[in-house]
């Protein structure tokens, strides 16, 4: 198509505020939310859990806003951090930095804004739970840049997206009691085992760039380590369960949600092809709800 003439100023004009728009939408990944979810879960575990089934509705509603915000913000940073590597990657090379369509300002001035937003939601929580949020946005910051050092760098992603759980924590109880603790390290496996998966999307494309992830540090054995992984989460989460005073409900549906996560480790030790992998994926949406289900179970 050729280029509008000067007599059609004001319609390009009103056609590049929506390419900006449109490109902004997809620098936060607007059409996919799952990782948003996967970040999100975790924090209404944790605040069902610490209010015994009964959390106040203003506390959800603060950390769905802050996990939409603080998942953007992060996929921002890691879209400038990995500009350069994203453009040798099929699946990746059309992302707005990498492929041209967003210059880096705009992208640092989006990320600024996305986390001064989720700062703002801190002036409605306790004085704890401000002073843990320092650890979420150094987390969100170093993550992108770990995957060039540490040969497994969703240890790091897992430290990040626990947090959030161990702030909802804070949020609702004012205090850091020990099941909170053991929630947090069951989200952290639980992330080190889906990322892990996310990863075998890239594994030939990272291994050729020099990009670090767990899917290439475990290899043949990738399966393996995350049956550890989604092993250390169940226990860790029917301990918190137990500690919590959960009723047996709870360990029924964890044992279903064990069943399912058994099945899905089997599904690894065959080839999967990018597609099947990221399907495997976006399955732990499903896991993060039924999880958040048997907690509610687990007080009826």
């Amino acid at each position: 198509m050729s280029h509008s003439s000067p007599v059609a100023g004001p319609p390009s004009s009103d056609a590049s505020r929506v390419v900006d728009v449109r490109t902004l939408a997809h620098l936060i990944r607007l059409s996919n939310q799952s990782g948003t979810l996967l970040l999100m879960l975790p924090t209404l575990w944790s605040l069902l859990l610490a209010a015994q089934g009964r959390p106040a509705w203003s506390l959800v509603a603060i950390f769905v806003a802050g996990s939409f915000l603080m998942r953007s913000a992060g996929v921002v940073l890691n879209d400038l951090a990995d500009r350069s590597y994203d453009r040798q990657v099929v699946r990746t090379r059309s992302r707005p930095l990498a492929s041209g369509a967003l210059g880096v300002p705009a992208a640092w001035l989006t990320a600024m804004a996305l986390m001064t937003a989720a700062a703002g939601l801190l002036v409605f929580l306790n004085q704890l739970t401000i002073l843990l949020s320092p650890v979420a946005f150094l987390l969100a910051a170093v993550y992108p840049y770990s995957k060039r050092v540490l040969a497994a760098p969703q240890a790091v992603l897992g430290a990040a997206f626990g947090w959030g759980a161990v702030m909802a924590w804070a949020a609702a109880r004012n205090s850091l009691d020990a099941p909170v603790w053991l929630l947090y390290a069951g989200t952290a496996c639980w992330a080190v085992a889906y990322d892990t998966i996310y990863a075998l999307q890239d594994r030939d494309d990272d291994a050729r760039i020099g990009v670090k992830s767990s899917a290439i540090l475990f290899g043949r054995w990738t399966w393996l380590a995350v049956g550890v992984s989604l092993g250390g989460m169940v226990v860790c989460l029917g301990l918190s369960g137990w500690m919590a005073g959960l009723g047996p409900m709870f360990y029924l549906a964890l044992a279903a949600i064990g069943g399912f996560l058994t099945w899905q480790v089997h599904r690894l030790r065959s080839h999967l092809s990018p597609e099947q992998a990221f399907a495997m994926f976006k399955q732990h949406v499903g896991v993060g709800v039924a999880v958040l289900a048997a907690i509610w179970l687990g007080f009826v």
